[in-house]
């Protein structure tokens, strides 16, 4: 039912702020002597798509025809724990940063189904979450990544209403432990530190 080590699987709409807690709670883990292998399911995927000549950037992976993502993301969590079993061995707690809902050209797409639970299997499912208001302002900042698509305000709320939704049912199939992290404007620090207290608990 588990692996070895522990797994925890950060989920947040973009532009949550959820990459920004994850690398404070490695700053605050490292502090406490706390072993931590941190991945992004969505550079796995990449880096398999871009091999095969399929997109050429993170953003473009939700563009993708339905199986193809599919078979991207099935294939990014088996790398992910052959990955975790190299260095975390039988201690340790890997953290996986990715979504748990999707939005793409065929509607909602879920980031964490049967499959990739069965690779996965965590011990708890974090959601980050901000205020819609404040995420929309953080993507609209961004100019980095492309968000056009996520819709605003209503959009982002919407998002976040099935996301959170999404990573319960998920939660559901493995017993894991959902928690749900606010991370309020220029407070990424007490989120990683909320966060970190429940790992530690695990």
């Amino acid at each position: 039912m588990r692996h070895p080590f522990r797994v925890v699987v950060v989920t947040g709409v973009p532009g949550v702020g959820k990459t920004t807690v994850i690398r404070e709670v490695q700053r605050l883990a490292e502090k406490e002597g706390v072993r931590l292998h941190v991945v992004n399911f969505g550079s796995f995927m990449l880096d398999t798509a871009v091999k095969l000549g399929l997109v050429e950037d993170r953003d473009k992976i939700r563009t993708l025809p339905l199986r193809s993502q599919l078979e991207l993301q099935r294939e990014a969590a088996k790398r992910i724990v052959d990955e975790a079993s190299k260095t975390l061995g039988g201690d340790g707690v890997l953290i996986v940063d990715t979504h748990a809902l999707v939005k793409t050209v065929a509607g909602y797409w879920p980031g964490l189904p049967k499959h990739v639970l069965d690779e996965l299997k965590p011990d708890m499912i974090a959601v980050v979450e901000a205020s819609p208001e404040e995420v929309a302002a953080r993507q609209a900042r961004d100019t980095t990544r492309y968000r056009v698509d996520i819709g605003g305000v209503e959009g982002v709320r919407r998002l976040m209403e099935n996301a959170r939704a999404a990573s319960i049912a998920s939660a559901i199939q493995y017993a894991s432990t959902v928690a749900i992290i606010e991370n309020r404007e220029g407070q990424a620090s007490k989120a990683a530190e909320d966060l970190l207290k429940l790992i530690k608990n695990l």
